[in-house]
């Protein structure tokens, strides 16, 4: 009989039967660490850029607001494209399209290093995040495949999370070491080695493998998605600059609105639809699509203000500032698995609370900050966001796919990783909207006192995440998830051949 080593990692569906394969392709945990070596750069990306966003700025001669875009370029295109290049993994293949988005990865960041100019980069960055879109949930996908066996899976699971706290703690101080040693553009380079050896390790050891199903390409629902962001987004960042109630100012809400109008009524329609809109009517999903935009729009405008502030404010090196944000990492890195063991133990209702306290708490106590704040006050406010950070993450998941059907399930995960970025990138628009530094090449003395808008904004936040867990839990959400299964299993069955 042959052994499970020597099999196939493929579905086993129709037309993708499992099959015997070369040796190589049965080190799973080397596999694993391939995929988590494609995580480490992408999530490592997200934080090693702002802490050098000031020394871009200056030599680039870019205002605040170009800044921004910097960030929300990466984010938005990698929202945008994130449901869309899973379903490209399941139909052309999840090697090659891994293979694709390392390429594009590690091309977007040998141009970000050579950029010209602000608008180059973003341009550049948006590359990047093309790239970035097809490496980690693919890469997932590639695990899930791997790892048949559930015990195996949830280890494999827990080191790829790991990898995520490691990368994020490692970014800002590998970005601010990178920055003062050799210069801002050291931070893009250093990624074309390691994609480099990511394709040589995955040619030789990664076996190729697809769905059994796959729903059909949206291109009308995939234009509308990235219309709407784009559209939200340009209109906060822009608005400013441009007026408020000036006519591209309007003319960009007004496109967003007439998008989201569309989304919903052509995704309706569809049968494999990019974004199932009936999952809205389910309250817990609903709940953790706000929370997770609600989490994540606070992370974006910390990390965006936090960097702005210690290097321009207080003074610090870039390294040095990436040092003193290491507490959010730190109790962020030691909250992710205490959440997962709290939703277990309790379910989800009270690790999003205690997360809203914790965000609402440290941004109550930034709301005071200063020129000459102390430096153990600040420590204390960043470890306190790490705690609520790490809380957010493991409920966010568990409830958006509680009680979705096994076939929906996937769907459901990816909207809510989605909203991850979407928030990053409201965060930032709103931290530069607020702070009223938009227009600016540089922040003056007086940017502490500007920030405490934003601060405000993000307690309200909190104190929304921890609202949203108590409504996501009574008994009129728990009735709503079960109407939801309830029509989605209708659906399908109507959908079935010889259903009358």
């Amino acid at each position: 009989m042959q052994s499970t080593a020597a099999r196939s990692i493929g579905d086993g569906a129709p037309g993708h039967p499992i099959r015997a394969l070369p040796a190589r392709y049965t080190h799973k945990y080397l596999i694993l660490a391939i995929c988590c070596l494609s995580l480490f750069i992408v999530s490592t990306d997200a934080t090693i850029v702002n802490v050098a966003l000031p020394s871009i700025g200056r030599e680039l001669g870019s205002t605040i607001s170009g800044l921004q875009w910097t960030i929300d370029a990466y984010t938005l295109v990698l929202a945008s494209l994130l449901m869309l290049s899973g379903s490209t993994a399941d139909r052309i293949g999840r090697r090659r399209t891994f293979q694709i988005g390392l390429v594009l990865f590690g091309v977007g960041s040998l141009l970000c290093s050579l950029a010209p100019s602000v608008g180059w980069l973003v341009v550049f960055r948006m590359i990047q995040a093309v790239g970035g879109s097809m490496l980690n949930p693919v890469a997932m996908s590639i695990i899930t495949a791997t790892f048949a066996d559930p015990k195996q899976r949830v280890r494999a699971v827990g080191v790829w999370s790991a990898v995520v706290g490691v990368s994020l703690g490692l970014g800002p101080v590998l970005g601010g070491y990178l920055t003062d040693s050799v210069g801002w553009r050291a931070i893009f380079l250093v990624n074309v080695p390691v994609v480099i050896l990511a394709l040589a390790l995955t040619a030789l050891f990664v076996p190729e493998s697809k769905s059994g199903r796959v729903g059909r390409f949206d291109p009308v629902g995939q234009g509308l998605v990235i219309l709407l962001l784009a559209a939200l987004v340009g209109g906060l960042i822009e608005g400013p600059n441009l007026g408020w109630l000036s006519v591209g100012t309007i003319a960009l809400f007004v496109v967003f609105a007439i998008a989201v109008v569309g989304l919903i009524s052509y995704e309706r329609r569809r049968t494999d639809p990019l974004v199932d809109v009936r999952f809205f009517r389910s309250v817990p999903f609903s709940s953790a699509v706000a929370t997770a935009i609600f989490a994540y729009a606070s992370n974006g405008a910390f990390l965006f203000l936090i960097t702005l502030y210690l290097q321009e404010v207080r003074g610090f090196t870039p390294f040095e500032a990436g040092l003193h944000t290491l507490p959010v990492a730190v109790t962020q890195m030691i909250c992710a698995p205490l959440s997962g063991r709290l939703v277990a133990e309790f379910g989800t209702r009270v690790p999003l609370v205690l997360s809203g306290l914790a965000l609402a708490v440290a941004a109550g106590v930034l709301t005071t900050i200063g020129a000459h704040t102390s430096i153990a006050i600040l420590l204390c406010a960043f470890a306190v966001f790490g705690v609520g950070l790490g809380l957010v993450n493991a409920p966010i998941t568990n409830t958006a796919v509680s009680g979705m059907p096994k076939s929906r399930v996937g769907s459901a995960a990816a909207v809510a990783s989605t909203s991850r970025q979407v928030g990053i990138s409201l965060g930032v628009a709103l931290a530069g909207t607020l702070t009223g530094v938009h227009g600016m090449a540089r922040v003056g003395g007086d940017f502490a006192l500007s920030t405490h808008t934003m601060w405000w904004t993000i307690v309200g936040l909190g104190a929304g995440i921890s609202i949203l867990a108590v409504l996501a839990n009574t008994a009129r959400a728990r009735r709503s998830v079960e109407d939801i299964a309830y029509l989605v299993r209708r659906i399908q069955r109507q959908r079935q051949p010889g259903h009358q």
